[in-house]
């Protein structure tokens, strides 16, 4: 096999994967596959929504970095791609690094606080979350996108290597994988020309050693080796005497505590988040304020994808995605919100089953109201009535807090409050 053909398939792959990334966040099209395999809204979907096919999903990506390692990172990870684009302008050669154990400590706080209820610090971290937050505009995103930029330019895809829960949780399996890359002695002449092009620096030429725990399988190095003395392969494992290390004994206990730690202040932070989002109006499919808080990734494929332009991102008063009436309201007949979200914070609703849940509730200010019915004829469920010279009077008990009525409202007579529970009517 020619050594640049698995570089060739691969920048192919990560050329489909981010067309259809864009695509999916752009509204042209949602391509459910491609949002479903994002590691860190599986996780999420599993714990909170749990399906059967998610389950297979993130069974089939640990399999096949089992398998074939970390091509998640180089081939489906949108922030990922992001990366590889930068460093197609980037002739900075890169240097092997020395890989930190604070990795370990990060993706322990992270799963343990996702563990113990709440989503919050992988909102910070997930690298999905991170680049659709910085894709709508949000200035957490644009902040994290400048700071990786910057990690780019200096010390390549450090923030994967370093980092990214995600990439650690899936380099300990790529450690072990069937498929490994790796140097073969006699071949080489110890140039140097594949770890100066390796942007994770996960190659120690000199050594003829290759980290594949954090090398993510881009294959630039078997593209620059003249030699061919990189190969992609399985290789017979060389037997180790077990033995337990002292420093290494102290780092899994420190991180087994943190684990447990984080788990249990997640049960607190997710209280505290709770009470910032009360009173506001939630997606079709979010159910309640309490599992909103502590499941929304603020990836804000939901937001881009909203034709109303009413999903809003997170801001100072309200830490999740939510809902602003202003002079448009949520339209009856769709329900694309529940379609694109891959965490399982808003609920996949048919659009029947999304015509049917309450979302808020509507009320009339009689001292405004000039009784024009505007309301009347505007409402998608004909569940205002007006008799002739008589204020509008609405069924609450049939009213879906949709907001068409106080978009058509001429005086802002009409307003819609939150609810604590979704309800289906």
């Amino acid at each position: 096999m020619s050594q640049k053909l698995p570089y060739r398939l691969r920048i192919i792959i990560a050329t489909i994967m981010a067309v259809l990334c864009l695509g999916g966040i752009l509204g042209l099209f949602y391509p459910l596959p491609f949002f479903d395999t994002q590691i860190g809204a599986l996780l999420q979907r599993l714990l909170v929504d749990f399906s059967i096919s998610a389950l297979v999903l993130f069974g089939a990506i640990l399999l096949m970095t089992l398998l074939l390692g970390r091509v998640y990172c180089s081939s489906l990870c949108p922030l990922g791609l992001f990366q590889e684009f930068l460093l197609l302008f980037s002739r900075r050669k890169m240097k092997a690094s020395k890989h930190h154990a604070y990795k370990y400590f990060i993706a322990a706080l992270v799963f343990g606080a996702l563990i113990g209820g709440t989503a919050l610090l992988l909102r910070w971290l997930d690298p999905y979350s991170i680049f659709g937050s910085a894709f709508s505009g949000a200035t957490f995103g644009l902040a994290w996108i400048i700071i990786i930029a910057i990690l780019v330019w200096s010390k390549g895809r450090y923030f994967c290597a370093e980092i990214c829960p995600i990439g650690t949780l899936l380099g300990l399996i790529s450690k072990h994988s069937y498929q490994q890359i790796h140097i073969q002695e006699e071949q080489c002449i110890s140039c140097g020309l594949c770890a100066s092009a390796c942007p994770t620096g996960s190659i120690d030429f000199k050594n003829h050693s290759v980290d594949n725990e954090t090398c993510i399988k881009c294959f630039r190095c078997l593209s620059q080796c003249h030699q061919s003395a990189l190969h992609y392969g399985h290789k017979q494992a060389q037997k180790v005497p077990f033995s337990l290390i002292r420093r290494q004994l102290l780092i899994g206990g420190g991180i087994l505590a943190i684990f447990a730690l984080a788990a249990k202040s997640g049960i607190d932070l997710s209280k505290q988040l709770i009470g910032k989002i009360k009173d506001k109006i939630l997606p079709p499919g979010a159910q309640n304020p309490d599992d909103f808080a502590n499941r929304c990734l603020n990836c804000n494929l939901c937001v881009e994808n909203c034709p109303m332009k009413i999903i809003k991102k997170a801001n100072a008063d309200c830490p999740t995605v939510h809902l602003e009436y202003g002079d448009s309201f949520c339209d009856y007949d769709c329900h694309k919100c529940s379609e694109v979200c891959p965490s399982g914070a808003i609920k996949r609703l048919s659009l029947s089953e999304k015509q049917n849940t309450q979302i808020g509730l509507a009320h009339i200010d009689e001292s405004l109201c000039v009784k024009c019915g505007l309301c009347v004829m505007k409402c998608p469920r004909q569940i205002i009535t007006k008799e002739d010279g008589a204020y509008p009077k609405i069924n609450s008990a049939d009213c879906i807090g949709c907001g068409a009525c106080q978009s058509a409202c001429p005086v802002q007579a009409i307003s819609i409050t939150a609810l604590n529970q979704q309800k289906l009517i």
